[in-house]
């Protein structure tokens, strides 16, 4: 058939959907067909691609077949497709070779017959050779038989004897036809030479020699010998043998040689059962008088083992994502061994332990599937081996290794290593700085493995953190936008979220807690004495015994830990001492029994230092003057002014303008470095304490003094003091008109209830009575730090870190936030009170105290602070409640 033409539709002999075809990618498998055949994916027709040769394709077999494989896809299918070649008349017999020499002796008698070789026609069935003729003559005539193989065996009859001399040469046509239509025929030459009398002919032992040779038979082996005899002697016995006629193969590669004396046929050429199954050999015996004599060789050749499986991988689906199911196809494999029978039957598996497996399609197609499920992070790509192996002996196998990657799929979202991490950063840091690094990793790959970081609030109603802080998309980096203050915050708490630019996107999350450590960058701040007026007034009673308690140094520190413990100390204090203060408390004691000589006023200096370093301080000036009451002041000062003489008032002047002029360049520098030192925080405000109460007494208000009071010109609070710590502070309403000697020799116990009108008279002193012990603070009430050393009365211990001082300021806090008690109650009379006196009390409350880590001690009081009657050295304690004036009044 031409080529381009159809065959046959093979989409309707498949039953396949012409429009699906191009989808389906119909296509042809085979290593021969292929290049005889293609298909159009247009309307489905098998198509001639080259001119087809039956006869070299299959040579002499009956039947003839092309194989081959039709592959679709979406859904897999692979359909086995045998053509059958049907032949046509298109070759003519032909003789091997196409003259014939026989020689004959004139004495041969009539029925000899001499072998002649049959015409070879490749076609087959009734194309092929089916008679022969012979040209006319009178001597001869032509016989046919058959073999034993069913081949056809021609011989050449002498009907009648031959006369040499008569005619010595015979040429006669002899000529095969065969049964196409139309008929071909071919035509040999058969020349007869008569020669002189050899009346013997050689024989053969057999007329055809059968024989099996193993295709690996090396090269020069005899695998068979003829023999023939001859009853002649002398010349005309002696036989030589040769190949009269041999088919085209061994023609062409002299494949057998043999021996012209022995008669051995050997093998020149390796033989190879794949290229040809059988051979067929013609030998001639020839004697010395020239008689032939003719005989068959068949050669079987005996397949051996000797080729190994073929492997083809047909389709490759690389790469394959790693989220692929299970049985899905990555790979076509073709196994082929051409070899017959067991020799080539083939057996093929996968060599190393894969998450695949094979899997049988047809006689020679294998597919390879996944088994199970696959993980690009644990392995990226497979080398598969795929080994087949024949069931000869011994069996041979081949490998073929294919590589097949795996493209990633974002299936891991970041880790972390940790959920929780912790950063430590110091206050005052710079803006802008990195403070912390935080990692996640992806074992994905790409976009997939690219990681996006973003911080968030844990509290959604605290959105803080993103104005304090920053991070580096990329690298992770934590950055603080705003310097940290660990007086306004102590810790953050935020969410890092690590997210991929895979798709989707996949993320996780942990948590930063970022915890500030405090740094020593605030100074005390002292709250009592208010540090707002110049000089604070304290009162000290001239009949004082040594030890005691003057006043009280109230100072506190924003800063925590080490950094708020305070330490008290004197800055300058007259000479000789007459005064000493607690380090640890603040407190003002009196060190010495005071004389008449002693000096009336005394300026003390008292530095506040905290442990920080570099360690903080303020200063606090206080003025003592010493009088058991108010009016014993002006005489002292009026003596002093009498008996000092011009020139000594003079040089006084000039030391106290001197003195003040240094004193006040020494408060400016101070307080120019404390503005620099301080915060840009306000402060709470408080409103001033009661220094101005004793003011410097000139001799000139003695005239203003009024049946034995003073009235002063400043308003005047009191503080209800309080017992328990549950209670806020509660204001009296302050008296515009109080006379001194109720301020001063008042008792307690008056100033609640009672009536501010009922003024005690100025010359009714009352003596002293010692305070009772029930004012007196724990050492947990106390400041100071710990393992200070403490008067042997007082208990408990200072707190020794940060976490006790934190709990302590709840504490003081937690007291602070109470809703304040009615104002009724009399000093040191009601509940909730901490017995602050009016001499410290203008607008002095809890209230206006900030969140602080030191309890307030309320100084320079001897007033009770709870409702038991205490008694000291015999004397009463200062009376509590609403009870009416005692008979004996403390002075305060």
């Amino acid at each position: 058939m031409r080529k381009d033409s159809v065959i046959a539709n093979i989409a309707d002999d498949l039953g396949l959907d012409i429009k699906q075809l191009s989808s389906r990618k119909l296509r042809l498998l085979s290593h021969v067909s292929e290049r005889y055949f293609y298909v159009s994916l247009d309307n489905g027709n098998l198509y001639i691609n080259d001119r087809i040769d039956r006869e070299t394709l299959c040579g002499a077999e009956d039947s003839c077949y092309l194989t081959f494989d039709a592959v679709v896809e979406n859904p897999f299918n692979i359909f086995q497709i045998k053509i059958e070649i049907q032949d046509i008349n298109d070759n003519s017999p032909v003789f091997f070779p196409d003259v014939f020499a026989v020689e004959t002796i004139e004495l041969t008698s009539a029925g000899t017959r001499f072998a002649l070789q049959t015409a070879e026609d490749p076609d087959t069935g009734s194309n092929s050779v089916q008679t022969y003729k012979l040209s006319d003559n009178q001597y001869f005539t032509l016989s046919e038989d058959s073999n034993p193989d069913g081949s056809t065996f021609l011989e050449l009859v002498l009907e009648r004897p031959l006369d040499r001399e008569t005619q010595s040469l015979h040429e006669l046509i002899l000529t095969a036809m065969d049964g196409g239509n139309p008929m071909r025929s071919g035509t040999a030459l058969i020349r007869i030479i008569v020669t002189d009398a050899n009346d013997n002919f050689p024989i053969f032992t057999q007329s055809v020699y059968k024989v099996s040779v193993n295709e690996n038979t090396p090269v020069n082996t005899t695998i068979i010998t003829v023999n023939s005899t001859d009853k002649d002697e002398a010349v005309n016995g002696q036989v030589t043998y040769s190949f009269s006629k041999t088919t085209g193969n061994v023609h062409r590669t002299g494949t057998f040689s043999i021996h012209p004396v022995t008669g051995e046929i050997k093998i020149n050429d390796k033989l190879d059962f794949e290229l040809t199954k059988m051979y067929e050999l013609s030998v001639q015996a020839k004697d010395g008088g020239g008689l032939v004599a003719h005989c068959k060789v068949l050669i079987e050749v005996i397949d051996e083992n000797d080729n190994a499986p073929e492997i083809s991988v047909s389709s490759l689906f690389s790469p394959i994502a790693e989220d692929v199911a299970p049985g899905t196809m990555i790979a076509l494999i073709k196994v082929r061994d051409r070899d017959s029978g067991l020799n080539g039957e083939t057996d093929c598996k996968l060599k190393e332990e894969t998450p695949f497996s094979l899997i049988l399609s047809t006689d020679s197609y294998y597919k390879i599937v996944t088994a199970s499920l696959i993980d690009r992070e644990k392995v990226s790509s497979y080398n598969i081996t795929i080994v087949a192996t024949d069931r000869g002996s011994p069996p041979l196998s081949s490998t073929t290794p294919i590589i097949l990657k795996i493209s990633d799929v974002n299936d891991n979202p970041p880790m972390f290593t940790k959920s929780i991490y912790y950063a430590y950063v110091q206050e005052n840091n710079l803006p802008g700085a990195s403070i912390y690094n935080i990692q996640a990793s992806d074992p994905d790959t790409g976009d997939n493995a690219k990681i996006i970081y973003s911080i968030s609030s844990n509290n959604a109603e605290d959105q803080t953190s993103s104005s304090y802080l920053s991070i580096n998309i990329e690298t992770g980096v934590l950055y603080a936008q705003r310097s940290f203050d660990y007086e306004k915050q102590t810790e953050f708490q935020i969410q890092v979220t690590a997210r991929d630019t895979g798709s989707p996107s996949l993320n996780s999350n942990a948590t930063l807690i970022i915890r500030i450590v405090d740094q020593n960058d605030n100074a005390p701040k002292i709250l009592y004495p208010s540090i707002d007026s110049i000089t604070a007034f304290e009162m000290v009673p001239f009949d004082s015994e040594q030890g005691s308690l003057i006043t009280k140094v109230v100072a506190v520190d924003t800063d925590s830990g080490h950094n708020a413990w305070l330490s008290y100390h004197f800055l300058q204090e007259p000479e000789p001492s007459y005064f000493v203060i607690t380090q640890h408390t603040g407190e003002i004691r009196t060190s010495r029994i005071f004389q008449e000589k002693d000096v009336l006023n005394h300026k003390i200096v008292v530095m506040v230092k905290d442990n920080g370093h570099p360690s903080l301080s303020s200063t606090v000036t206080l003025n003592l003057i010493v009088a058991n009451n108010f009016q014993q002041v002006v005489p002292r000062y009026s003596e002093n002014i009498t008996d000092e003489d011009p020139q000594s008032n003079l040089q006084l002047y000039l030391v106290i303008t001197l003195a003040l002029i240094s004193f006040l360049f020494i408060i400016t520098i101070m307080l120019v470095i404390i503005s620099k030192c301080k915060k840009s925080t306000p402060l709470p405000v408080f409103d001033p304490l009661s220094s101005n109460l004793y003011p410097h007494v000139d001799p000139r208000m003695i005239s203003q003094y009024t049946n034995g009071t003073l009235t002063l010109p400043y308003s005047y609070n009191f503080c209800v003091a309080l017992e328990s710590s549950e209670s806020d502070f509660t204001y009296m309403k302050p008296n515009q008109d109080v006379p001194v000697d109720n301020l001063i020799d008042a008792d307690d116990s008056g100033l609640g209830n009672e009536s501010l009108q009922n003024n005690l008279p100025a010359n009714n002193p009352i003596e002293q009575g010692q305070p009772n012990t029930d004012w007196r603070f724990s050492q947990a009430q106390r400041p100071g730090p710990s393992g200070a050393q403490q008067p042997t009365e007082e208990a408990g211990v200072w707190p020794n870190n940060q976490f006790e001082t934190e709990r302590l300021q709840a504490m003081i806090l937690a007291s602070a936030n109470v809703e304040a008690a009615e104002g009724s109650s009399a000093i040191g009379a009601g509940t909730g009170t901490m017995g602050l006196s009016a001499r410290y009390g203008p607008q002095f409350t809890l209230q206006h105290v900030p969140d602080y880590r030191q309890n307030i001690y309320i100084p320079g009081t001897t007033s009770t602070l709870t409702n038991a009657a205490g008694k000291r050295d015999g004397k009463a304690g200062a009376p509590s409640g609403n009870k009416k004036k005692s008979g004996k009044k403390e002075k305060k």
